[in-house]
């Protein structure tokens, strides 16, 4: 076991801090990474915070990891010392169930392992990006182009494979109008990939603070929720929704908002139960779906070729408590682990 700097929680109420992790040793399908950068991620704050159920403290979260190739198995043939790579949400699967073979992992049949929290099949706890090296199979490892700095390749590792996948299903593109509700971390990187989809956006956000974002974005409009004349405005006038926000809806009001065959679809995800009228639906052949990261082919293709200049993540850095030790500062669109 190797022992590595990290920035831990230690319990559901305190603010992280400094301390350690051990990372297993080096085996022959895996690649050692040393982080550069970690995107902080809502998810992180929910799990901290134990809304989705209770934690192994202490623990490092993260995953939106960027950073270069350190070490490599006997066995590893896709990655070499010194390639630049990032890690996502998951690092580990049965690789073997109909939905891995697929290349939908994050469905795997027996569970997914995610990137901080889960139990590995060794039976360790997973321990995330919020720290200065990750060890990982290296079929959970994608190549990061040099043309795509690691502050811009880390926060499209989740906020951007988790807004990608949707809008791919659902068929975003030219001729399709899309709503996105939120405008922070997931919902600002939802704008610009369905803008550069060339699909129609239209912004769903709680008041007008952000409308000046639209434009920056390249959002086409701005709606406050808050105004209950939005809902009248654009009824029944777009064909998919994204939901961004980690708190319960008015599903209904929103189901109204979709023109015939117009689907709904959840990637945050609120504690909280959300309920509907059956008849919401039914009214124009509406869906109402939820999405969770995305398969391994998009997981490339969003790595890869989808972070055009236009479509990256707009970010800041954080080094927490004023660090300037490597490995544990945090770039995101969403700067406050602690808020």
């Amino acid at each position: 076991m190797r022992t590595v700097a990290a920035y831990l929680a230690q319990n559901s109420t305190d603010p992280l801090g400094p301390g350690t992790i051990e990372r297993r040793e080096v085996g022959p399908h895996d690649v050692r990474i040393e982080i550069h950068w970690s995107g902080i991620c809502h998810s992180d704050i929910h799990t901290v915070r134990g809304d989705w159920g209770p934690q192994h403290y202490p623990l490092a979260v993260g995953h939106e990891i960027a950073g270069t190739v350190a070490e490599i198995g006997a066995n590893v043939t896709k990655h070499r010392v010194g390639d630049r790579v990032g890690v996502g949400c998951m690092v580990n699967s049965c690789g073997e169930c109909e939905n891995c073979a697929a290349g939908d992992e994050q469905f795997c049949a027996q569970g997914c392992v995610a990137t901080y929290g889960s139990i590995d099949r060794d039976g360790s706890v997973t321990q995330g990006g919020y720290s200065s090296e990750i060890v990982v199979d290296e079929n959970f490892v994608l190549r990061v182009p040099e043309s795509i700095p690691f502050e811009a390749a880390a926060p499209f590792l989740c906020a951007g494979i988790t807004t990608y996948s949707p809008l791919r299903r659902w068929g975003a593109g030219p001729g399709k109008r899309v709503g996105v509700v939120g405008l922070g971390g997931l919902g600002h990187m939802a704008v610009k990939l369905a803008k550069a989809m060339g699909a129609e956006v239209t912004v769903l956000s709680q008041s007008l603070k952000k409308r000046e974002d639209r434009v920056r974005l390249g959002a086409d409009h701005y709606y406050a929720t808050s105004d209950p004349e939005t809902f009248k405005k654009l009824s029944k006038s777009l064909d998919l929704i994204i939901n961004t926000i980690s708190a319960p809806i008015d599903v209904d009001a929103y189901l109204r908002l979709l023109a015939v065959d117009g689907a709904l679809v959840n990637v945050g995800a609120p504690p909280e139960p959300m309920s509907l009228r059956v008849g919401s639906l039914i009214g124009g052949r509406r869906s109402f779906a939820g999405s969770q990261i995305g398969a391994s082919p998009r997981r490339k293709r969003c790595s890869t070729s989808a972070p055009s200049t236009a479509s990256r993540p707009t970010s800041r850095s954080s080094m927490p408590g004023g660090s300037t030790r490597p490995g544990i500062g945090c770039s995101h669109q969403t700067c406050a682990i602690a808020s």
